[in-house]
């Protein structure tokens, strides 16, 4: 899994740690998509119960992205960008502008992961993945309840250098080894998800700020389905 380790979407997410909370609130966070006021801190279940509404009503997200990756053993950061869309049920599409014409894509069945450099894809059933990929972000695509999986803490954006808003801080309810903690950071105005940071047990990081983030704009079935080009290499499990 080394290949979609390194680029493949923290909703898929099986990367990023830091040993506590301190430890996050200690480091200097790119203020990219995060609101700029001051807001007041909710509950968690004020917090978790706004979050999980707002993403009911929806029907699709759309946003642009920016991902850093950072590898603790090498001291290794890896950034990418791009454009990513989420519509109920299960579906996502993540097309990559850096690295360029990567792409990863789910009709709600099937995962399929494609490096372009490599010419190489990982196809793979949903089912399988659901615990190591999707869970962190399944709320997004109409498939998750957050409280189903996570055990909820809140801080307020100020000591998080998240100001205007606040973050929830989830462990998974059943261990998993792909990751220790999610941080979701809401923006509390909209009670959207700006940011999502992906903690594991080996001190990596694997963050996402949406940008220019819209919800139930029109998508087209084409989009979750993809072919790649003559001569790709497809990965089967």
């Amino acid at each position: 899994m080394r290949h979609l380790r390194s680029f493949a979407p923290a909703a898929f997410v099986s990367v990023l740690a830091l040993a506590s909370l301190s430890a996050v609130t200690s480091e200097s966070h790119a203020q990219s998509g995060a609101p700029a006021a001051a807001a007041a801190t909710p509950s968690v279940d004020q917090a978790v119960g706004k979050v999980q509404s707002f993403y009911e009503k929806t029907t699709s997200f759309k946003a642009g992205f920016n991902q850093e990756y950072f590898v603790k053993a090498y001291n290794q950061r890896k950034n990418s960008r791009g454009k990513v869309t989420f519509a109920k049920p299960g579906k996502m599409e993540w097309v990559y502008d850096e690295p360029k014409d990567n792409k990863v894509v789910s009709d709600g069945a099937t995962l399929r992961i494609y490096e372009a450099a490599n010419k190489q894809m990982f196809e793979m059933p949903v089912d399988k993945n659901q615990q190591q990929y999707a869970v962190a972000l399944s709320f997004l695509t109409g498939q998750g309840k957050l409280t189903d999986h996570f055990t909820f803490e809140v801080a307020g954006g100020d000591k998080m250098a998240f100001p205007g808003g606040y973050v929830l801080v989830g462990t998974p309810k059943v261990p998993q080894p792909a990751y220790t903690k999610v941080f979701f950071y809401v923006d509390a105005a909209s009670s959207q998800v700006r940011r999502v940071m992906v903690l594991d047990g080996q001190g990596n990081r694997n963050r996402f700020d949406f940008e220019n983030p819209r919800i139930n704009e029109p998508v087209t079935e084409g989009q979750f389905k993809f072919t790649p080009p003559a001569g790709t290499t497809v990965v089967k499990p």
